[in-house]
C-alpha cells in the first residue's frame, strides 16, 4: 500500500518562512505544526490545511504528495 508524504518544510523553505512565523500564521502550536512538518503524523484537519494553504499561497497538492510506491511504515525523506 502506498503513503501520503507531508512536504511543509519543502514548502515552508520555498517561501522563507519560519516555524514560529507560521504558527503565528496558522494558529497552531510549534510543537503541531513540527510534528506536521517532520512527517509524524496520522491526521490533519482540512480547517488546518485551508489555515496553511493561505498562510503559505499554496495549493494542498503542495504540501500533500502520494506515493504509491512507498510503505505506510516507512518514515519520510
Amino acid at each position: 500500500m502506498g503513503k501520503i508524504i507531508l512536504r511543509l518544510d519543502r514548502v515552508m523553505a520555498d517561501r522563507k518562512i519560519s516555524l514560529n512565523e507560521l504558527s503565528e500564521k496558522v494558529g497552531v502550536t510549534n510543537v503541531n505544526l513540527s510534528k506536521m512538518k517532520t512527517g509524524k503524523i496520522s491526521a490533519v484537519r482540512f480547517s488546518t490545511l485551508e489555515a496553511i494553504c493561505e498562510a503559505l499561497n499554496c495549493q494542498p497538492g503542495d504540501i500533500l504528495e502520494y506515493d504509491p510506491l512507498a510503505r505506510a511504515d516507512e518514515t519520510a525523506d
